[in-house]
């Protein structure tokens, strides 16, 4: 998560929001683990890895930021911050998001409101997110999950 001009809302006031979200659905959520901004996991179920990255709005940064996170992930999310008319609420980034792979959620952090944009599903490439992990320089989030528990597979 990156500072931005003094007086300018920070990309760490969506955390709470999401986290709340996420541990609403069962999840334990973590902030800033192995370079993401919150990765979570459901405890005493088979692993499967969710990581949210945050943004203050819908930006080319952001998606490539989630595509870099599909190959170490089982689910990505997207949360960015609500607004009223901005790129959040374009249906055609609802569309990317879709094809993509990812959920994009829109959090208004005065209200501790999170909106479910669009789910993830699987991805247009036609493949899902690979089970097996590894902190390396390709795959960096990888290490989110080594800590709890470990993962077999092979990469995409």
């Amino acid at each position: 998560m990156s500072s931005t001009k003094p007086g300018r809302t920070l990309e760490t006031s969506l955390y709470a929001a999401v986290k709340a979200h996420l541990e609403r659905l069962g999840y334990e959520a973590k902030g800033e683990v192995c370079g993401c901004d919150i990765v979570a996991v459901r405890p005493g179920e088979p692993p499967f890895l969710v990581i949210t990255e945050l943004k203050l709005g819908l930006t080319l940064e952001l998606i490539l930021q989630g595509v870099d996170r599909l190959a170490a992930a089982d689910e990505v999310w997207l949360a960015v911050r609500a607004t009223r008319r901005g790129r959040d609420r374009d249906g055609r980034a609802h569309k990317l998001c879709r094809l993509l792979g990812f959920g994009l959620l829109a959090v208004d952090p005065a209200r501790r409101l999170v909106e479910v944009l669009a789910e993830p599903g699987p991805t247009g490439r036609g493949q899902t997110p690979s089970a097996g992990l590894s902190c390396s320089a390709n795959t960096s989030a990888g290490a989110a999950i080594r800590p709890s528990e470990a993962r077999r597979g092979s990469p995409s």
